[in-house]
């Protein structure tokens, strides 16, 4: 058993993290810093400022067949078809004025990633799929076939012919969530599941052979040690796949957690903390490298041979990222927008309503958005390249931007250094440390703005 390691101490007025789970930094800034605007700028003044040669797609089905306990994203359970079929017919319209505006500028258009996320899309039915994907394809144009595609997917929808469609379509990463192959930790979770329901989705996933599988699991679950963790990380392990995730437990307002959970912060940060060393040690002596805190991917395999590449990541939003369907974001240089979001299930349902209402004409228009300037772009810049274990180069950061990190923010590297969470490496790279890398959640909300602060916490959670 692995042993306990404390908590480094907070230091009375410093601006070290007082824990070591802030917050999951997947995007910056946050979709709680955006606001809706009045007289949105029109997507095609927007996009005539971008390159259009390498964009990225992404989908958002905002739907489940259930709700896990944990879960703060924007998504339905248990829509009925009348619904779905709605929404697809709602998403193209949206994808033909999104064309349109990007067509505006008189350049060829070409899209070099999708993914599709949520939510769960593979809860929309095997001919639902089919439509979709030739609305990606015959409407914006994207040519699946010829790019790499993710899909998320659940052990529960998984199913033989929803997989075939996605194998014929030409994705090249399937996703599924199991968070634990034990039956008693899936249902403390709120994620009612049985092994074997995981297992025999598991094994169409693998006779689908698909060039990348991913398997999601969670730590710091009630009652979970570290012997548990190790039966769901060696089961993980046996179907070999290319990448496993390892998320740590959040507790979220709103969901269906929050009202359960009492576990004491520093009890259950530690928890978390010695099962994360854990489950990173395990994989890695099992033939995994670390590219993130939560992503590890099997040396030797497609996930690492194409790593390098451009592709639609935890922390990727490069602009030129087309986001379509309702809680999709977008990401040009100087601008992010989305559309309207939230968590309580009557508000998902209303904004989900509202969408499918939405003339067609709305959607020429930002709806929500949050301005980039040249101070915010160079966090972005930061958190994506620190938090990643490629590291953040100093040359192509003084390329960019005509200063260094260290320059434009020497207090919170000078904390890094204090703490020996980072390092130099090769090549001029300033990278985080094993223990820093363990503290990614608390180091990347060290970099956010005043302002995307203040947004955040004048937010009202619905």
């Amino acid at each position: 058993m692995a042993t306990t390691v404390p908590l480094p101490l907070v230091s009375s007025g410093s601006s070290e993290p007082e824990t070591p789970y802030k917050q999951y930094v997947y995007a910056y800034p946050h979709q709680k810093s955006y606001r809706l605007q009045e007289n949105g700028p029109l997507l095609s003044d927007l996009w005539s400022r971008e390159r259009l040669d390498a964009l990225s797609l992404y989908v958002h089905i905002p739907f489940c067949e259930m709700r896990c306990g944990f879960c703060n994203l924007f998504t339905r359970t248990g829509a009925p078809e009348d619904v779905t079929r709605a929404f697809l017919g709602t998403l193209e319209r949206q994808a033909r004025v999104t064309r349109e505006a990007l067509e505006a500028k008189g350049e060829p258009l070409r899209f070099a990633l999708a993914a599709f996320g949520g939510g769960t899309p593979t809860y929309l039915t095997a001919a639902e799929l089919t439509r979709l994907s030739d609305i990606c394809e015959n409407v914006m144009g994207a040519d699946l076939a010829a790019v790499p595609w993710s899909v998320e997917t659940s052990p529960a929808t998984a199913t033989a012919d929803r997989i075939a469609v996605l194998k014929e379509r030409g994705a090249t990463r399937l996703s599924i969530g199991v968070q634990s192959f034990i039956d008693s930790e899936a249902r403390a979770a709120v994620r009612p599941q049985k092994r074997s329901q995981v297992e025999q989705a598991l094994a169409r996933l693998k006779d689908a052979a698909f060039p990348v599988l991913n398997i999601d699991l969670i730590y710091g679950i009630d009652g979970q040690t570290e012997e548990t963790f190790r039966v769901s990380l060696d089961a993980a392990l046996s179907w070999e796949p290319e990448e496993i995730y390892l998320y740590p437990l959040y507790v979220r307002p709103l969901t269906g957690l929050m009202a359960r959970h009492d576990k004491e912060g520093r009890v259950w940060d530690e928890q978390r903390l010695r099962l994360y060393r854990y489950g990173r040690d395990h994989l890695l002596s099992a033939g995994y490298e670390q590219t993130s805190m939560r992503v590890f991917r099997r040396v030797g395999s497609a996930a690492v041979e194409s790593a390098d590449e451009t592709s639609i990541s935890e922390y990727n939003q490069q602009a030129g990222m087309v986001g379509l369907g309702v809680g999709a974001r977008s990401f040009t240089t100087d601008l992010h927008y989305t559309t309207d979001y939230a968590v309580a299930v009557p508000e998902v349902r209303r904004i989900i309503d509202d969408y499918i209402a939405t003339p067609t004409d709305q959607f020429r228009r930002v709806q929500w958005a949050f301005t980039m300037d040249d101070d915010e772009r160079r966090r972005m810049y930061v958190l994506q390249g620190l938090l990643e274990s490629g590291g953040l180069r100093r040359g192509d950061y003084r390329n960019r931007f005509g200063s260094t990190p260290e320059g434009d923010f020497p207090d919170q590297f000078a904390l890094l250094a204090e703490r020996d969470w980072t390092k130099d490496g090769e090549r001029d790279l300033l990278r985080l440390t094993g223990e820093g890398m363990a503290w990614a959640d608390a180091i990347g909300p060290m970099f956010f703005s005043a302002r995307v602060n203040d947004a955040m916490a004048s937010y009202q959670d619905r």
